[in-house]
């Protein structure tokens, strides 16, 4: 692709061998000043695909005189604050080679800061979300009328929080599509994101990646049929094991991460909960140290879990199914990253039958099922001092297996909420 020193030296540093999907698909189109759709998930590879974009496009026209200060050239717009830092970290080490300044702008930290990386020093890429970016354009601490490149990531997620009034008047404060290159993305395609899209694209190249690929490619899928009671037994077998080097266990809501960070520790692993009640800074830290590894357990709910992008996650476990199809890919895409290969653990207990069926569609393919060995509900003995949790212990019931079986396609059959049901199989 003919791209600049600085930026191949970058990549052989991240030791980055072979283009995604969508990096094959994008970058010869963008690499040449085309504008992108891009329906795609994360994990799929497309945050360097518009990096290596923009600072290949940097790098290639110099500015030619000294801009007033806060006036980017490039801006991406990212949902959610973990998505934000992502992204700058990731700028930062494709570009660290270049010498450009990147700044990331987004709520709940220190104002002033951002404040003063703006009006103090000359900006080249800056990543933002929509709000915060707002009240610095409006108090003249940042001018968008230089962007050269519109990035736009996670389009239907600013959809679904309300974002999109104050992404549009941004888009309309850098200069007229036609003027600027704008990469847009966004993991599902609706007639709301087409109308969008066309709005603020110029004639743009259209790439999709499923979410099947990302889904099923790089991740072997296992669902245990369980009871409520031996979850947590189930889940203790599965951080013992060699190979759990760096796990995220996600639960539905934030009282059970509570109740699960609060039993691991019981049993003397120390673990991170996520959740979106989790003040930003502390959540900054708790990313951060299970990047560094200071603890190989993360606890978190799905609002705190589409922003966690942590390399080498060898486990993605499901304590709850998730009641969204969606959310179910978001979880196992943490693993099997960047080409590596990823397990992802499911407990299907008798409520979370319920949810099977629509992921299995969303999917497009079944579950595969199986019932745990005995030997792995065992629970071991607490640390000192300590009891089993309220709720978490170890039980079989009297058959030696769960009070319901597979069925259908592999999955449990229906039957209410426990009783038996008349009738078909629920699928």
């Amino acid at each position: 692709m003919d791209l600049p020193q600085e930026i191949m030296h970058a990549i052989a540093d991240l030791k980055f061998q072979y283009c995604t999907p969508i990096q094959t698909k994008s970058l010869p189109e963008t690499l040449h000043g085309r504008d992108l759709f891009g329906k795609a998930q994360t994990g799929t590879g497309k945050t360097a695909a518009f990096l290596i974009t923009a600072l290949t496009k940097l790098l290639r026209n110099p500015r030619t005189e000294e801009p007033r200060r806060g006036t980017p050239r490039v801006l991406v717009l990212a949902p959610t604050r973990e998505l934000c830092l992502q992204i700058h970290k990731d700028a930062m080490d494709l570009g660290k080679y270049c010498g450009f300044n990147t700044v990331a702008v987004f709520g709940g930290m220190d104002y002033d800061k951002q404040r003063r990386q703006l009006s103090e020093q000359r900006v080249d890429i800056v990543v933002a979300t929509p709000g915060r970016l707002l009240d610095f354009k409006q108090k003249q601490d940042i001018h968008l009328s230089r962007v050269e490149i519109l990035v736009i990531d996670e389009a239907d997620r600013m959809l679904d929080m309300g974002f999109i009034p104050d992404v549009r008047e941004i888009v309309y404060s850098t200069p007229p599509k036609g003027k600027r290159q704008t990469l847009f993305y966004s993991a599902t395609l609706t007639p709301e994101i087409q109308r969008l899209s066309a709005a603020w694209t110029h004639e743009p190249v259209s790439i999709e990646i499923a979410p099947e690929q990302v889904a099923v490619d790089t991740v072997d899928q296992k669902v245990f049929i369980v009871t409520t009671r031996e979850k947590f037994a189930l889940l203790m077998h599965f951080l013992r094991q060699p190979d759990a080097t760096r796990v995220i266990v996600f639960a539905n809501r934030r009282i059970e991460s509570e109740r699960l960070q609060e039993a691991l520790r019981r049993f003397n692993i120390e673990c991170g909960m996520l959740s979106g009640d989790v003040p930003q800074e502390k959540r900054l830290r708790v990313l951060e140290g299970f990047r560094a590894g200071k603890f190989k357990v993360l606890v978190a709910t799905d609002v705190a879990g589409r922003g966690i992008h942590v390399d080498s996650v060898s486990h993605v476990i499901n304590f709850n199914m998730p009641n969204d199809p969606e959310d179910y890919v978001h979880r196992i895409g943490r693993t099997g990253r960047a080409g590596l290969l990823g397990q992802s653990i499911s407990f299907a207990c008798e409520e979370d039958s319920f949810a099977i069926p629509d992921i299995e569609k969303y999917l497009g393919h079944p579950l595969k099922f199986s019932h745990p060995e005995d030997e792995w509900l065992k629970l071991p003995e607490p640390a000192a001092g300590q009891t089993s949790p309220a709720g978490m212990e170890s039980r079989r019931p009297s058959s030696g297996r769960p009070p319901f079986r597979g069925g259908g396609r592999g999955g449990p059959r229906g039957g209410g909420r426990g009783g038996p049901r008349r009738g078909p199989p629920r699928h």
